[in-house]
């Protein structure tokens, strides 16, 4: 019986992170991160490089191929201010992420804005250079709503796509916690070697300590890989405010996966799914939700997670039926990549339906990260962070990994 997660406690969820435990700079090397490998109750202490030697010899290892876009941009007011604005969701004349970033002319997002007390009206511009030309990105703020600002941008020239836009005029949106500006090297480092879809405002970190070698070590063992996409939007920082979990409201973020993918997973049903990330984890089981719903509603085509779906609703329906669906939605619809949206909060009480295991860095106290770990390997969440705690594990985005395999 699943229980609902409602009544929870963020504060139930933390421990002590002292802020020199914070790495503020990813290492030399990716691969050669720490891994604490969590097996059925023992834990031990690797290199992230020996991961392909931990892992079961039939895992489907399942990747987040999103990519982080250059999101934070600094303008310059007419009076001479700068104004920060971080684009966090495209609003006009798209809403898909995909569809956004291939924009030319103009376009109207959802941003957050520093220093916006000082910009009531008129635009702020950028000034920088695009295909060997002078180029400029004008905003105007059209509305301040809660938490966020409507603001239009346009730019010249103007079949410049929005994408190319954000990565010629724009900085990378590193973790606030990081506290400093982006340099030349995070532009290499906060990015996972095989990201391919540019939407996200956040790293997958999980995937950061992926090199090109490890890949190759995980195809030389047989090891199968699968990549969904989910593009990882600024809720991933927000912090829980809320005593209880019901006062806390998860974003949606949109995900794409492929009907090549959901195969896998059938193919696959009867051997140990682990998802790189708590990104793509959400992604794998949101499809249960989906397929379930769709068993249930044939004719419900609103592709969407909701926060509490998996304790309000415990269908019935078995994980091979609900892949099934979606693939059958998908060849009913002549489409090859399934699209939709989450906001599903997996903490203690859920029930996994796809995912056996996960890779993922050491996460912030009291985070919905921290509760998706707890709800995956139970109250020995306390006992993995106290080992890591001290045994010198660097935490958060530029820190090290884990293998967690209850």
């Amino acid at each position: 019986m699943t229980t609902n997660p409602r009544q929870l406690s963020i504060h139930d969820f933390t421990y002590q992170l002292p802020p020199e435990r914070i790495a503020p700079e990813p290492l030399a090397r990716r691969d050669q991160s720490r891994l604490l490998v969590y097996r059925g109750g023992t834990i031990t202490d690797r290199v992230f490089s020996q991961l392909p030697a931990e892992l079961p010899a039939d895992a489907l290892l399942v990747f987040n191929d999103t990519k982080v876009v250059r999101a934070r941009l600094f303008a310059q007011k007419p009076t001479g201010g700068t104004v920060e604005l971080f684009c966090l969701e495209p609003v006009a004349p798209h809403r898909a992420v995909e569809l956004a970033m291939q924009q030319t002319g103009a376009c109207v997002w959802k941003c957050l804005v520093g220093n916006g007390k000082r910009w009531k009206t008129g635009p702020a511009t950028v000034a920088f250079t695009a295909r060997g030309q002078a180029a400029t990105l004008t905003a105007e703020r059209l509305e301040a709503q809660e938490g966020y600002s409507l603001v239009q941008f346009s730019w010249q020239p103007a079949e410049l796509p929005f994408a190319e836009v954000l990565r010629e005029a724009g900085h990378l949106p590193l973790p606030p916690y990081l506290n400093r500006t982006d340099t030349a090297a995070d532009a290499v480092r906060y990015q996972t070697v095989y990201a391919a879809h540019e939407g996200a405002v956040a790293a997958p970190t999980a995937g950061l300590h992926f090199s090109e070698e490890v890949l190759s070590e995980l195809a030389s063992k047989g090891i199968s890989t699968g990549r969904v996409t989910l593009h990882v939007g600024a809720g991933t920082f927000q912090p829980v405010k809320a005593d209880q979990m019901a006062g806390h409201a998860m974003h949606a973020e949109p995900i794409s996966v492929s009907a090549e993918l959901l195969r896998q997973l059938l193919n696959h049903a009867s051997r140990p799914v682990l998802a790189v990330g708590t990104t793509s984890l959400r992604t794998l089981e949101s499809l249960y939700w989906l397929g379930a719903r769709l068993v249930q509603h044939p004719t419900d085509a609103a592709l969407h997670v909701s926060q509490w779906q998996p304790y309000e609703e415990v269908p019935e329906v078995a994980t091979k039926a609900a892949l099934e669906a979606l693939l059958a939605h998908l060849t009913a619809t002549g489409e090859d990549v399934l699209h939709a949206t989450t906001q599903l909060l997996i903490a203690p009480g859920y029930r996994f339906r796809l995912v056996q295991g996960l890779i993922t860095n050491f996460h912030q106290p009291e985070s919905t990260l921290l509760l998706l770990v707890a709800a995956l390997v139970g109250p020995r969440w306390r006992e993995i962070y106290d080992h890591a705690l001290a045994h010198d594990y660097r935490f958060l985005s530029y820190g090290d990994s884990s293998l967690l395999l209850p």
